[in-house]
């Protein structure tokens, strides 16, 4: 059974990756400023792969846990955890030869939503028939 969250969780990992991929090269060439120094495509892959992957494992076991209720509470956490983790681009200390930190929230912010936004739209793919 695990297989299906496994499976959904790596597809939004890489649909996440992707789109911040995407908007991150959008970004620089919006501001014209490089942040690969901090947050390099690597990174970004890396972290969307492990919060889309341990929300697969959040998701399997809060189903497990809540049956029917499963699915509500877990996307109830997922927002409150995708909030919660938008203090982590603002409160970062970057190294002092970077050019305008105060842009970093502005590549980093919406990033951390992507995981979820990409969990939800593949969410369709999964659910029973």
């Amino acid at each position: 059974m695990f297989s299906k969250f496994f499976w959904h969780g790596l597809l939004a990992g890489i649909l996440a990756a992707l789109a911040s991929i995407v908007y991150s090269r959008i970004y620089y060439f919006a501001t014209e400023v490089e942040f690969s120094q901090v947050l390099s495509i690597g990174k970004i892959s890396s972290l969307c792969m492990l919060f889309s992957m341990l929300a697969a494992v959040l998701n399997y076991c809060l189903i497990r846990m809540f049956k029917k209720r499963g699915e509500l509470v877990f996307n109830f956490a997922l927002s409150i955890i995708s909030f919660a983790c938008v203090m982590i681009p603002i409160s970062i200390s970057l190294p002092l030869n970077i050019k305008f930190p105060e842009l970093f929230p502005g590549l980093a912010v919406p990033m951390v939503f992507f995981p979820a936004i990409a969990w939800h739209t593949v969410n369709p793919l999964f659910k029973k028939g």
